[in-house]
């Protein structure tokens, strides 16, 4: 240890003045300023860390022969190596024996000690509340308001428990200085023990009288904070509001101040903090909101906005009028104003204008049009946050109007923006020309714009929503396989294209060849040059293994629209030893319907039909955005859709019985067959066998009318035919798990008593709702079941709804119910599935 060696034993009366003669003798450790200044000159981080942990040692020294005369100047070098990064935790007792010490210099970097070492999770914080309530009635007013930043720092609720008193009784002081620190520590306790709130009511009301800024800027902040919190407490303060206007107007109308002047604008801090605590008071409430409206239109009008002080002032302006209940006039001033901060050369109020139109694009639409031209300049900012929420508003003004002209605007920025932007920026085209293309044939050039400019980038669901669009239009079949079939000609990178036009000339190759195309001069092009490029694309490198699917489906297809048939049955030949084991299938399927079942080949192969689009909704009560283009009137005459039965519902319940004795569900209506690439022959095949013999006759194929079970569905279509006689049969709960409850109630059918009818009622107790919530069900061959449409596919939470849902079963034989239910939904942001078997059915359900 430094200045210590070992000494042969000494008598007692001479030890202690030794003792002392030593330490006096130790070198006095350097200043605050010269460690900083060394600490400078090192060169590499070693040289510093060898600096620091020489002088922690020589600290630690001091502390342990409790140096009472510079123990102040080691803790101030130990927070400053602590502002480093480097570890000071053992000051953390010596910043409480500075608290504790009489001296102002010593409580101060004690106090900022404590601040910056200590906090709620370390015991050691307790050890100074009484030193804090000592100071808190010290005769200084410096120490008091040490104590006071302390306590609003780093006081934990146990501490805020003891001290709020005090706190309290600063408040009502008349002393500025303590007020102002006194409002900010109250915040500190609320925040930490809400229940204390109370106490500081009658004390908050008096501070708005305050003529001081600072008491004035703490008030504003303590009782935003107690409003936030609280709703009584909002509505108990709502009479405030006068009061809190008259202040704001005296602000605007004051002369030049020099004591509270911010770059020509007197005190924007306090400004700002009175715009928020206005917007709180006035949200929801018209009385508050009226009170307002014309110190926002006067701030509005009257701030400079060459500074940014005015700038930020005008932005809580705008907030302000946006989220109170404001006239529509003052409205379109707060939106004329973000217009403004669009031309501004600094690209944070840029990007905040467009933040903020973003948001109110919705409620006042025609408003921000009037801002559309500066919005689409954006997009050729620099910057990428810019460009980003400027592409992503741009989508937002699109409507049926300007569909046009932003379309020729986002199509260029999709030509020249950066690969981050193109896969967003691709979908918003492919979302705003599905809602409001003009024509067919305008969709269709748009979206082959964009397949050909930012093909690659399109997400996976855009492939086959083109398909689908180009079989829905019937009359623009020709035109839009020749345009693909040109484009494919001069670019086969862009997967997705290749995709859709492969897709494409395997449907309609058959009007390619015969230049039917009236919209536009039709080309002449032979079928072996069609068969030449779709083999191209099955050779090329560029080619993913789901676009030579597409590609080997489209030459198969035209086996029965074009008449070189042995051509195609080469190609087929070859790839039916492909190592790729996706195109071997399809190969070897193909080759079969070209030997065995060529008698089924032409009816396979046909044209598909058109397609029914399934809208995808988020819920049962969704109604579609229209930018502002359809009156209210039209929105509310609109009928809401149903919930519509997942796809492939019948197939997912095959195996809930664990056996081969289980019926499938009867659907109410068939499911929409997806778009294909075309390789699932052989589910139509069935026994396909690859070795020779005779062709087994053809399987008719299976109707898809719901009309084959007619005894489920006659007799059924109105409630008033069921038989009185099921007020005897008692419900039951068929599941209850994790919060979710399904129960049964029946009924039967006065014209088929064979036929019970069980109403699904699921209800949810848990204080989360759930979502995508799916009932299946199975029972074996015996019985015969048809599952209608639930009433929705969200559960209430806490019971305050439920979803229904009708099963009906056929029971010709009276044997006894047996059912397993599959159960899907999702809680809490969390996917949930489950298996259950019910078997104690009611006797009278099935007798």
């Amino acid at each position: 240890m430094r200045g210590w060696f070992p000494l042969p034993p000494l008598k007692r009366e001479n030890s202690s003045f030794f003792l002392v003669s030593l330490r006096l003798s130790m070198p006095t450790p350097i200043r605050l300023r010269e460690l900083i200044r060394t600490i400078r000159t090192a060169r590499t981080q070693a040289e510093e860390r060898e600096m620091i942990q020489k002088e922690c040692a020589s600290i630690r020294s001091s502390f342990r022969e409790e140096d009472n005369t510079y123990r102040c100047r080691n803790v101030a070098k130990l927070l400053y190596m602590h502002m480093l990064g480097y570890p000071a935790h053992f000051g953390q007792l010596e910043c409480l024996k500075l608290i504790a010490s009489q001296k102002f210099t010593d409580k101060r970097i004690g106090y900022l000690g404590a601040m910056l070492l200590l906090d709620e999770r370390q015991d050691v914080h307790l050890l100074m509340t009484n030193c804090i309530k000592n100071d808190l009635s010290h005769s200084t007013q410096f120490v008091q308001g040490l104590a006071l930043c302390t306590l609003g720092c780093m006081g934990s609720a146990e501490m805020c428990r003891d001290l709020a008193g005090e706190v309290e009784k600063l408040i009502k002081t008349s002393n500025s200085y303590l007020r102002k620190k006194a409002a900010l520590c109250a915040v500190h306790v609320i925040r930490k023990v809400p229940e204390l709130m109370e106490m500081f009511l009658p004390a908050t009301k008096n501070l708005l009288s305050e003529k001081n800024h600072g008491v004035l800027h703490t008030s504003v902040v303590l009782l935003t904070e107690m409003c936030e919190r609280s709703p009584d407490t909002l509505s108990h303060f709502k009479k405030l509001v006068p009061q809190l206007v008259r202040i704001l107007k005296n602000l605007i109308m004051s002369g030049y101040s020099p004591e509270h002047d911010v770059s020509g604008i007197s005190d924007p801090f306090l400004q700002v903090r009175i715009l928020r605590l206005l917007r709180i008071l006035g949200r929801n409430d018209d009385d508050s909101s009226e009170a307002m409206n014309d110190i926002l239109a006067q701030v509005a009008t009257n701030t400079e906005t060459s500074k940014n002080v005015g700038n930020a002032i005008l932005y809580e302006t705008v907030l302000t009028i946006m989220d109170i209940k404001s006239e529509s006039g003052l409205r379109v001033l707060a939106i004329n104003i973000l217009g403004r901060f669009l031309l501004n050369n600094d690209k944070n109020i840029r990007y905040v204008a467009l933040t903020s139109l973003l948001k109110t694009v919705q409620t006042d639409h025609n408003a921000v049009q009037r801002h559309r031209s500066t919005i689409v300049d954006c997009l050729k900012d620099l910057d990428v946050s810019i460009k980003r929420r400027a592409m992503e508003l741009s989508f937002a003004l699109v409507n049926g109007n300007n569909i046009r002209g932003m379309m020729k605007e986002l199509l260029y920025f999709l030509d020249s923006c950066d690969p981050e932007f193109k896969a967003d920026c691709a979908s918003g085209v492919f979302l705003a020309a599905e809602k409001y293309a003009p024509s067919k044939r305008w969709h269709i050039d748009t979206i082959m714009r964009v397949l050909t400019t930012a093909g690659s980038y399109v997400r996976d669901d855009s492939v086959p929503n083109l398909i689908q669009l180009i079989t829905n239009s019937m009359e623009m079949h020709a035109y839009t396989v020749q345009r693909l079939y040109k484009a494919l000609l001069d670019d086969v990178s862009q997967q997705p294209l290749v995709q859709v036009a492969s897709w494409c000339i395997g449907e309609y190759g058959d009007l390619l060849v015969s230049g039917q195309c009236e919209e536009e001069e039709p080309i002449q092009v032979s079928e072996d040059e069609v068969l030449d490029v779709l083999e191209a694309l099955l050779a090329s490198n560029m080619s993913s293994t789901v676009t030579q699917g597409y590609s080997l489906t489209a030459i198969m297809k035209l086996s029965t629209r074009f008449s070189n048939v042995s051509r195609i049955k080469k190609v087929m030949s070859v790839y039916g030893s492909s190592m790729d084991v996706e195109l071997q299938q399809r190969a070897i399927e193909y080759n079969a319907l070209f030997k065995k079942y060529d008698h089924m080949r032409p009816a396979l192969l046909e044209r598909m039909p058109v397609m029914e689009k399934t809208a995808a909704t988020n819920g049962p009560t969704e109604v579609p955005q229209t930018n502002g283009e359809v009156e209210p009137s039209v929105l509310d005459s609109k009928t809401l859709p149903g919930v519509p039965q997942p796809p492939g519902q019948a197939n997912d319940l095959l195996d809930l019985l664990g056996g081969n004795d289980v019926v499938s569900v009867i659907p109410t209506a068939p499911p929409t067959k997806p778009v294909s690439a075309g390789g699932e022959l052989l589910d139509l095949l069935g026994d396909l066998s690859l070795s020779g013999g005779p062709a087994p006759a053809p399987v008719p194929a299976p109707p898809t009318s719901v009309s084959q079970p007619a005894l489920l569905l006659d007799g059924l279509s109105s409630h008033t035919l069921l038989n009185d006689v099921a007020a005897g049969i008692p419900p039951m709960t068929a599941y209850s798990k994790n919060g979710l409850i399904i129960e049964f109630t029946f009924e039967r059918s006065n014209l088929n008593p064979n036929i019970t009818v069980i109403t699904v009622h699921a209800s949810n107790s848990t204080e989360a709702e759930m979502t995508d919530f799916v009932f299946q069900a199975a029972v074996p061959k015996t019985f015969q079941l048809q599952l209608l449409s639930p009433s929705s596919n969200i559960i209430p939470a806490l019971k305050q709804g439920s979803v229904t849902q009708v099963i009906k079963v056929l029971n010709p034989q009276k044997q006894p119910l047996r059912m397993r239910v599959k159960l899907t939904y999702t809680h809490q942001g969390s996917p949930v599935q489950d298996l259950a078997e019910v078997n104690s059915f009611p006797p009278q359900s099935w007798q």
